[in-house]
């Protein structure tokens, strides 16, 4: 048995055979913190989800715990007469919805209410992936390592996660996110668009995106025409969801 100290991470290695069959405290011997230990649950061990610990509630290792907002280089600085502009068109959104005059589209979204997107890549396609979906209207929050991925999924209501299977190997990431978001219960799956880049499946594969348990496949030789692809893609999302969106009282993706 591994009993890692939570105060100054040492790990403790106890014989099972000597270990008592209860929860027991033992005494770090570098730092001299109490550390409360017992046997291992048999349904964590036989859990089909279950890929190691989550970097999420590991020792901190890292200095950043949060995938970053993404910026494009060649963005202008928000100025007085665009911050004013946005509020303009937030209170008439609000106002049209209030007054009924959307009831033509119920489902739309108001301009002001970006979707939210998530990217976990290898360095190679980071940025022009974050690029083309903040040329696609999202709001794009980039991870660099799983810590990063699993903490901002956590933290923030995603509506789209796009993901490589490259992506922070050494601490099996892919492996990671694909776990946080098949835990997700039926609502909240419903409501986050998961895209895989793929270097081998071709783009919009309906089959192929059934068989890797996501909603839409992008190969990486299509990557600049991400904006295309995910208008198609969340337009036929929507579309299949029409009558979910209405009945719960929901925006579309």
């Amino acid at each position: 048995m591994i009993i890692v100290c939570q105060k100054c991470s040492t790990r403790l290695q106890i014989d099972d055979e000597k270990s008592p069959q209860r929860p027991f405290n033992v005494r770090c011997p570098k730092c001299n913190n109490t550390v409360s230990a017992g046997p291992s649950s048999p349904a964590t061990e036989q859990s089909a989800l279950a890929v190691g610990g989550s970097p999420s509630t590991d020792h901190p290792r890292f200095e950043q715990s949060t995938a970053r907002a993404y910026q494009p280089a060649t963005a202008n600085p928000v100025n007085e007469a665009t911050t004013n502009d946005d509020a303009v068109r937030m209170v008439l959104d609000l106002l049209a919805k209030g007054s009924g005059r959307q009831t033509d589209n119920p489902m739309a979204r108001p301009a002001w209410d970006k979707r939210k997107a998530l990217v976990c890549t290898g360095e190679s396609y980071r940025e022009v992936v974050a690029r083309k979906l903040s040329d696609c209207g999202f709001q794009v929050f980039v991870a660099e390592e799983t810590r990063q991925a699993v903490e901002t999924m956590r933290a923030n209501k995603m509506d789209l996660v796009l993901l490589e299977p490259q992506f922070d190997q050494a601490e099996q990431g892919s492996a990671f996110v694909i776990r946080e978001i098949n835990i997700l219960r039926p609502p909240q799956r419903r409501r986050l668009f998961f895209v895989l880049l793929s270097p081998s499946l071709r783009t919009m594969d309906a089959h192929a995106a059934f068989l890797s348990n996501c909603n839409a496949i992008v190969n990486i030789t299509d990557v600049e025409e991400l904006p295309r692809v995910m208008e198609v893609a969340l337009r036929e999302y929507n579309e299949l969801y029409r009558d979910f969106y209405s009945a719960s009282g929901l925006t579309a993706l």
